[in-house]
């Protein structure tokens, strides 16, 4: 579930759109390795690691391996994760300096209970919000991500998760499996007000919950408007505009593709969505 260091625009399941030339094309892109290795040194500075050892650090989407180049270079030890295999074959032929797994992420991490001191992830998690096969329910799938996550780190660590949400829905559906399933922590957002330079960050908190991080460039903002605490209440997130009018021929399409996201059977948009019905006598 390669990270791509750019807005991914969903073209089928990852391991698909992936393949052997994507990824070659994708990890000998010098932009692309340039952003992926800052938004990795961001990540793994919000992880707040100590500075008196090295750690082992698990890498969700590691594909071809430039987030962990980033951690190696840190002194740290990684075992990275990635549904691609055509992904961890570049890896493998760059000789990155971590352990490399083929795994889809949506089935769960497979490791001990406590194996590691912290977890990244670079532009990966939210492709467990498309539903690719019929028997994918993003909820789920979701959950079963975080849960299994949150066993395999140790006590007080924190897993970072940058991600590309498509929209504030999207962004609750995550944060809501994050929080059920026993993490604390927010969204950090850097750069909020900068169409180009704004990334999102999911601070996750193993534990007793820690001082969310501060966006970067929001000295001049309202902290509050631009990052997202939970702990043990659901987030809510709404558009700029506010919430759609319940019942609204916008509020029932926005809920019909929230369906649809989730691999429900919704019924196609018409000029007649929404629409009022005369009372029946």
């Amino acid at each position: 579930m390669a990270g791509s260091g750019r807005r991914p625009e969903h073209r089928g399941p990852p391991e698909l759109f992936y393949d052997e030339a994507e990824a070659r094309k994708y990890t000998q892109n010098s932009r692309v390795a340039e952003i992926q290795s800052q938004m990795s040194e961001r990540a793994v500075e919000l992880l707040g690691l100590p500075e008196d050892r090295p750690c082992l650090l698990l890498d969700v989407g590691c594909g071809s391996g430039l987030s962990g180049d980033y951690i190696s270079d840190e002194g740290h030890y990684w075992i990275g994760m990635d549904i691609s295999p055509a992904m961890l074959d570049v890896a493998v032929e760059r000789e990155v300096e971590g352990d490399l797994l083929l795994a889809d992420m949506g089935h769960g991490i497979p490791f001990r209970p406590g194996t590691f001191d912290g977890c990244i992830s670079i532009s990966a998690v939210q492709w467990l919000c498309n539903a690719d096969k019929k028997s994918h329910s993003p909820p789920k799938r979701l959950y079963r991500f975080f849960s299994t996550l949150y066993t395999a780190l140790t006590r007080g660590s924190r897993a970072v998760l940058q991600l590309y949400p498509e929209n504030p829905e999207q962004l609750e559906l995550i944060t809501a499996q994050a929080m059920r399933a026993g993490f604390t922590g927010g969204v950090v957002v850097d750069y909020p007000n900068s169409a180009k330079a704004k990334k999102f960050f999911l601070c996750l908190f193993v534990g007793a919950s820690g001082t969310l991080p501060k966006g970067l460039g929001t000295e001049c903002a309202d902290e509050e408007t631009h990052q997202a605490k939970f702990t043990n209440e659901r987030t809510r997130f709404r558009n700029a505009k506010g919430k759609s009018v319940k019942k609204s021929r916008d509020w029932i399409l926005e809920k019909k593709e929230r369906r649809r996201r989730q691999g429900k059977e919704v019924r196609a948009d018409t000029k007649y969505t929404g629409r009022k019905r005369r009372p029946r006598f």
